[in-house]
């Protein structure tokens, strides 16, 4: 082990004279190999900054992976239940939507329907159900009424802090503030469909909400992005319960019903939740629990892409193994009478092997290093000049694994292109060095 240790060292010494005494020669093998190098970089950093932006915009609409997500319909006592147990729990949250149009009283919304502002003319369709006898609209109470200044959204009741299960990235102002007693004007939180929506128009501060008691008047606390399509607002579920009944905030037979959203840890008010519904007359095999793995189902589609283009690079790649062989065959014939001259001095033949195979190992690393480099600069720069556009990225950094694939790709291409000059170089035989 000693002397292998010793011979290792000696060829990397040696090795790295050779670099310095052909500079030209070792930037010619870096120039033919840096591109090969980088695209391998370049790909697997790609492949991860494209799966965790894909992976942001699937945990905004539909949670982080390893959420377990509860729905029930609004029919019994589910409701009611559902909100007792998770309510003021970090661990769970209960989440329930009923309709809601803010503006002037008895005319259609612009958006009637609730669909996003910009939609042709700013119409998506009356509000339909579908049962066993077909689809119909449904009479919200404006039917013959005319068009007038009012938009239509979803109004969401959360209640805690929904962003551990569903991270929305802020856009401007706060989020919901769930300490303390709610207040009897509901603070509501937009999205971005919301908030374009009140920007393009200017309507009156009142909101009817289905089912509600009383017309409140809201307040706009902050803007998030959600990854919806459509308008929709957040709030307080004890807010909106002090205008709507209990009975009604997860909306009727034909309603959305409450989604319950635990995290992997909460089993205990699983089953809590669980048992407490049984006992209030749900039927045990209606409760379904479903956990987010968006990973496992897109694992497969992801894995695919990043090989194609890994084989892609790796073709470039290639092209970067031949330019140093070439070299290094090249370097070989230049020394013919030094390495029969250490040859002749008791040098082993597989020293002799390793000096040039060490040489252009080094090569393989110093190119890695400075395709690493400019891969790290270049997301930097991509990211200051996109990143606005795309928040998904925002706070990305170079990840590590295409760090190691740029160390894995040079150490390969050295091996490749400098294992025949290593063999032609150990099979100098010691009377060349008569040759001169």
């Amino acid at each position: 082990m000693i002397g292998l240790s010793g011979r290792l060292r000696a060829a990397l010494v040696i090795g790295g004279q050779g670099i310095r005494a052909r500079k030209l020669r070792t930037f010619l093998s870096m120039v033919s190999l840096f591109l090969g190098v980088l695209a391998v970089v370049v790909v697997q950093a790609g492949a991860e900054v494209a799966n965790r932006a894909v992976l942001a915009d699937v945990e905004l609409s539909q949670g982080k992976d390893g959420t377990r997500q509860i729905y029930l319909s609004p029919e019994g006592r589910n409701v009611p239940v559902a909100l007792d147990v998770v309510g003021g729990r970090a661990d769970a949250v209960a989440v329930t939507s009923v309709r809601a149009v803010i503006g002037e009283p008895g005319v259609k919304p612009v958006n009637e329907g609730g669909g996003p502002v910009d939609e042709v003319g700013g119409y998506s369709g009356p509000r339909m159900t579908c049962d066993r006898s077909g689809c119909h609209e449904v009479d919200d109470g404006t039917a013959g009424a005319p068009p007038g200044q009012a938009i239509e959204l979803q109004l969401v009741g959360l209640t805690g802090d929904i962003r551990p299960f569903r991270p929305f990235r802020p856009a401007r102002g706060g989020w919901l503030d769930f300490t303390g007693e709610p207040s009897l004007a509901p603070r509501l939180v937009l999205n971005q469909h919301a908030a374009e929506a009140f920007t393009r128009y200017h309507v009156p501060a009142e909101m009817r909400v289905d089912g509600a008691t009383a017309n409140p008047t809201p307040r706009f606390v902050g803007v998030v992005d959600d990854g919806g399509y459509q308008p929709t607002a957040y709030v307080r579920a004890d807010e909106l319960m002090n205008w709507v009944p209990v009975a009604r905030v997860g909306g009727d037979a034909s309603g959305p019903g409450l989604q319950v959203l635990l995290a992997p840890t909460a089993d205990e008010v699983e089953h809590t939740l669980r048992a407490r519904l049984v006992a209030a007359g749900t039927p045990a095999d209606s409760i379904h629990v479903n956990t987010v793995s968006t990973v496992e189902r897109r694992s497969t589609e992801l894995a695919l892409l990043r090989w194609i283009f890994l084989g892609m690079a790796a073709l470039v790649l290639l092209i970067g193994v031949a330019g140093i062989l070439n070299v290094g065959l090249a370097t070989v014939g230049e020394r013919v009478e030094e390495f029969a001259l250490r040859r002749a001095v008791g040098t082993p033949r597989l020293l002799l092997a390793g000096i040039v195979l060490a040489e252009t190992l080094l090569t393989g690393l110093l190119t890695a290093a400075l395709a690493i480099g400019v891969g790290v600069v270049g997301l930097q720069l991509a990211l200051a000049a996109f990143g606005s556009r795309y928040p998904a990225l925002e706070g990305t950094a170079f990840p590590w694994q295409a760090g190691v694939a740029g160390v894995v790709a040079g150490l390969v291409a050295g091996v490749l292109g400098g294992l025949v000059p290593a063999l032609r170089a150990a099979r100098i035989p010691i009377a060349a060095v008569m040759r001169a």
